[in-house]
């Protein structure tokens, strides 16, 4: 499967490239538009996106009314936007908005809502390719050197973050909370249990780097 393409409609430069900069490392093809209309007219010409992220508040054309044009195309919406009174964020998730997020942000939740989305959508990567391995999510196996590795539940779904956020330094209370669940009442020494089994069964010592005080990163360089 491509990489999912992504309609981003943000008229501040700084959060604009943030987002540009952030999606592409994550594994998103992006294009930036910082005026509704201008983003209307481009998308008549071009619509193939999987999934669009609008700021409320943008010249030519606000968010909602930008919602409105793409709504026939299929594509889901979620809103990023300083406008946090109630009635801005029911008009958005009562006019189809699938989330709806408040500026600031963190960029690592915002990348997990997205994944939900694009995975309700039936539009997520159904096999990563990451160093040597092949994970494919739908049969929940990994392949390494075309050689199959049998890893536990857990385990999967750690290597599974570690490899859509590669490159990426994720704490262990985030790591908890993306693969266990935000009700799951343990320890952060689980995570490191876990990260030491991977480590052991894929052989990815090196690659799996500690980041001091904070959590882990899977590195790809060619990535």
């Amino acid at each position: 499967m491509s990489r999912n393409r992504v309609l981003i409609v943000e008229d501040e430069e700084a959060i604009g490239r943030l987002l540009t900069m952030n999606l592409k490392m994550a594994g998103y093809e992006t294009v930036w538009f910082q005026d509704g209309q201008e983003a209307v007219d481009s998308f008549v010409k071009d619509h193939r996106f999987d999934l669009a992220l609008l700021d409320v508040m943008v010249p030519g054309m606000d968010g909602f009314a930008v919602m409105e044009f793409l709504k026939p195309y299929g594509i889901p919406v979620i809103f990023l936007t300083a406008k946090d009174d109630i009635n801005s964020k029911v008009q958005g998730l009562s006019g189809g908005a699938e989330d709806y997020m408040v500026k600031p942000f963190e960029m690592l939740e915002l990348l997990l809502r997205m994944e939900k989305v694009l995975a309700r959508a039936n539009k997520t990567e159904d096999i990563l390719h990451v160093l040597n391995m092949e994970i494919n999510t739908i049969e929940h196996s990994v392949k390494q050197n075309g050689a199959e590795v049998s890893l536990k539940p857990m385990e999967f779904e750690l290597l599974v973050v570690l490899a859509k956020n590669k490159n990426r330094a994720i704490s262990r209370e985030n790591l908890l909370r993306m693969v266990w669940g935000t009700d799951y009442m343990g320890e952060t020494r689980t995570v490191d249990v876990h990260i030491g089994q991977l480590r052991k069964k894929l052989k990815l010592g090196e690659q799996i780097k500690t980041v001091s005080k904070l959590g882990y990163r899977l590195e790809d360089v060619e990535g």
